[in-house]
């Protein structure tokens, strides 16, 4: 089934980018000529389903063509997959810090219900949801590299672990705020089920108790939240990356689409790129389900 969606976005995509209007080249600087010239070079001017099965050829054999007016047609795969390794390391330590303090905060809420500490993490999830993660970023910048000059303005890739902090950061305060909302309240749910209070009543009480009971539990719609926030996280945030100079797969979308001439090929191919890591995420969740839950696996093997 993934295999079947991904194989109907990606035609998808490809009808999409095809029929858009517009040409993929700056034709401000280009005769009518020399624009027919240059989509017959492209293969433009084929009836789109021979310019889509010309297109899965390639893509079967690894490749993604060339560009069109970003970096001077240069191939598409190498500067893609430079700037997916920028995102992939900046969006790990999002994705690291971002579930680890989204889950602290969400478990103190829970077992604080209605004191002090819900209250204020309640805010701090309220806030990590309505403020974007640009506009906190820009906040970290006039603080730590302004006023204090402590980290860099700019992404410097020679000191990538250290200039990737602030932009990490920034871009984990969303997952923060919704790991912690979720996790306090299916806790809370958990807590007040039946097993809890039966488990309680046979005299499991503390870790043991939040370990085999609550947290294990409570983790299934976490786990369903946090799926697309990685993909978010890994593929990188467009504004952020552009902000912060960072040669990474958001800021090459922006400048594919912004420059002299939409490139419409490292369009498609940055879009398919980010639906099979979206694709890929859930599969993953779907496995993840059964290894929380073997109630899923059971479930699963009697439907077979």
């Amino acid at each position: 089934m993934s295999v079947l969606t991904l194989f109907l976005i990606i035609f998808v995509l490809f009808v999409l980018i095809r029929i858009v209007p517009g040409n993929p080249f700056p034709v401000e600087r280009m005769s009518a000529e020399m624009i027919l010239q240059k989509r017959a070079e492209l293969g433009l001017d084929k009836p789109i389903l021979i310019q889509f099965v010309d297109y899965m050829s390639m893509l079967l054999q690894g490749s993604f063509g060339n560009g069109t007016s970003l970096y001077n047609g240069a191939p598409i795969k190498p500067i893609m997959m430079i700037c997916l390794e920028n995102s992939f390391k900046i969006g790990v330590l999002s994705i690291l810090f971002g579930t680890a303090a989204g889950l602290f905060l969400g478990i103190i809420a829970a077992l604080n219900r209605g004191k002090f500490l819900d209250g204020l993490c309640t805010v701090v999830s309220i806030l990590g949801v309505c403020i974007p993660s640009y506009v906190f970023m820009i906040f970290l910048q006039y603080f730590f590299s302004y006023k204090i000059s402590f980290f860099p303005y700019f992404f410097d890739a020679s000191r990538f672990l250290f200039s990737s902090i602030m932009p990490a950061l920034s871009l984990s305060l969303f997952a923060i705020a919704t790991v912690a909302r979720f996790t306090r309240n299916e806790m809370i749910e958990v807590m007040n089920s039946d097993y809890v209070k039966l488990a309680e009543a046979k005299g499991l009480y503390g870790f043991e108790l939040m370990r085999k009971h609550v947290l294990r539990n409570a983790l299934i719609p976490v786990v369903t939240v946090i799926a697309p926030l990685v993909v978010g996280l890994l593929t990188g945030a467009m504004v952020t990356e552009k902000i912060y100079g960072i040669n990474g797969v958001g800021k090459l979308m922006v400048d594919a689409i912004a420059g002299e001439g939409v490139d419409y090929n490292y369009v498609l191919a940055l879009s398919i790129v980010f639906s099979a890591l979206y694709i890929g995420i859930m599969l993953l969740l779907d496995i993840l389900y059964g290894i929380i839950d073997p109630r899923i696996r059971l479930t699963a093997k009697e439907a077979a």
